[in-house]
């Protein structure tokens, strides 16, 4: 948190202005844990996002710390970077197509771009105060971009057991952002993965997603598009699962069960290999020569946006 393009800094989170005093903050950190404490009817998300907050600027070292480095985050939005190694990694990389977040990266070029308006030098889209300056919907298609690729790193991770899928059209009306936005194939079965970014708490209703940012209905939508990818390349997938910041849901792995059908698994980014590998509950294990099989048809009929 607080280091999205469309998270809550940490003095929106206490509810104060960035140039508030030390006795203010103090004030409006215990009125926010009042309010949000999970006893007096809080949400629980929301609570351990003020104790963070007050974490990152509660002491005077800690906030010149924190001013200091607002916005220096914005150099790794240009792009995914490898970390730095004194050694090469030759571990064994899961089989990857199609580049992640790249739809998302191109659209949001190029709308900040005719936000900004022709004839004025953009040198450089990805600075941090450009882009807290910019519309919600251009940020989101960012912050969605990181996630995508954040989660690309994870399943990367995983090893040649797998093969995943990213940016994989499933539109049946050429509508260009109906997609999913990773598709993974390995031993725990097939699976269709959402990566997201709120940008806040995230809570759950009826097997759906819910908070003040989240719009629409996501894990149906995801349902519906895994079932366009199903079949298309005849292939039956063994779940769902939606991937989100660590600490934007109480619980690192929620089993929301069934969605129409389909087990869903909501996991934070730190947790997703652990969902990977051990599955979704309820859903259905792929082996043998099965697993070559979906490989082979995925790999016929998928397509990228």
């Amino acid at each position: 948190m607080f280091d999205s393009p469309v998270s809550a800094s940490a003095y929106e989170v206490l509810g104060v202005e960035a140039g508030a005093d030390d006795d203010a903050l103090r004030r409006a950190y215990r009125l926010r844990l009042r309010q949000t404490h999970p006893d007096a009817g809080g949400d629980a998300a929301v609570f351990i996002q003020v104790q963070r907050a007050w974490e990152l600027i509660g002491t005077p070292e800690a906030r010149a710390a924190y001013d200091r480095g607002r916005g220096s985050s914005g150099a790794e939005w240009a792009g995914p970077r490898a970390a730095a190694s004194p050694r090469p990694d030759t571990r064994p990389r899961a089989r990857s197509y199609g580049q992640p977040g790249g739809w998302r990266r191109e659209r949001y070029l190029t709308l900040i771009r005719e936000w900004v308006g022709r004839g004025v030098d953009l040198a450089d889209p990805y600075d941090p105060q450009l882009v807290r300056s910019a519309p919600h919907d251009l940020r989101r298609l960012l912050a969605d971009a990181l996630a995508e690729e954040a989660t690309a790193r994870v399943v990367a991770d995983l090893g040649m057991g797998y093969t995943v899928w990213h940016d994989v059209a499933a539109s049946r009306d050429g509508i260009p952002d109906d997609k999913v936005d990773h598709v993974v194939l390995g031993p725990s079965g097939l699976y269709a993965v959402l990566s997201e970014d709120f940008g806040g708490p995230v809570g759950f209703r009826r097997g759906e997603l819910v908070g003040p940012n989240v719009i629409g209905a996501p894990v149906t939508d995801l349902v519906s598009r895994l079932r366009v990818i199903a079949r298309a390349a005849g292939v039956r997938f063994s779940g769902a699962i939606v991937v989100l910041p660590d600490g934007d849901t109480l619980d690192a792995i929620t089993q929301l069960g069934k969605v129409r059908g389909t087990p869903v698994a909501v996991a934070a980014r730190s947790a997703l290999s652990t969902v990977l590998r051990q599955g979704v509950a309820g859903a259905r294990e792929i082996g043998g020569t099965e697993l070559f099989d979906v490989r082979t048809r995925l790999q016929q009929r998928v397509r990228h946006v």
